[in-house]
Parts: C-alpha cells; structure tokens; sequence
C-alpha cells in the first residue's frame, strides 16, 4: 500500500431502484505474493468476505441497515490494506448480470 501497488480483488455493485447490493471478491494468492510473499492470506480472505458479508446485511456493523446505508459505509475511505477504490455510477437493468459482468472484465485472474 506505502508504494501505491493494488490488485483488484472485488467488485461492489449497488442499485437503489431494485434494492440490489452486492459483493463478488476473489483473493489470487500468487499475484498478492508478487507484490508482497510475506502476506497474510488468511487476513485478506477474511477481510474480502467481510465485505460480502456486508453486503448481506445479516451479521456485523451495518446488520440491518439500508442497502444504501450499507454501501455508503462500504465506499467511505479507509487507511487499511483492503480498499475500496472510487465509485463509478451508470444504469442497469440486471445489477446481478452487471456484477458479473464487472468481476470478469476487472477482477478474474486472466
């Protein structure tokens, strides 16, 4: 993070008018070990699915909130490992078909 190195591991897509929010992650072991082989791989599994988890709105902080709510808390800056990058607004008519979508073109491993 001190050099200004990411790998996308997730995609986050929320969508107020079908009260759609959801979270597809994914941890490539050997791309995170290339940037740094002492990584905890555990903790950054674990912090990837918390924020599916979130998303879900079942169990931790944001337990029961709004979709909205919970986005909001998702996306707000952070100084931790796992960061959400900028927000990026368009329109759908199949938020699960966009997350998809978006997880292939700007996560899945090549």
């Amino acid at each position: 993070m001190e050099r200004g190195e990411l790998i996308n591991a997730g995609v986050i897509v929320y969508c107020q008018p079908r009260d759609f929010l959801c979270a597809k992650v994914t941890l490539d072991a050997p791309r995170v070990h290339a940037l740094d082989p002492h990584a905890d791989l555990t903790g950054l599994s674990e912090a990837l699915s918390a924020y599916e988890l979130a998303c879900a709105g079942t169990t931790g902080p944001v337990a029961g909130q709004s979709p909205g709510s919970r986005f909001r808390w998702l996306t707000a800056p952070r100084s931790t490992i796992v960061q959400t990058g900028p927000v990026h607004p368009g329109l759908t008519t199949d938020p699960a078909g966009e997350l998809n979508r978006l997880f292939t073109l700007l996560v899945a491993p090549l």
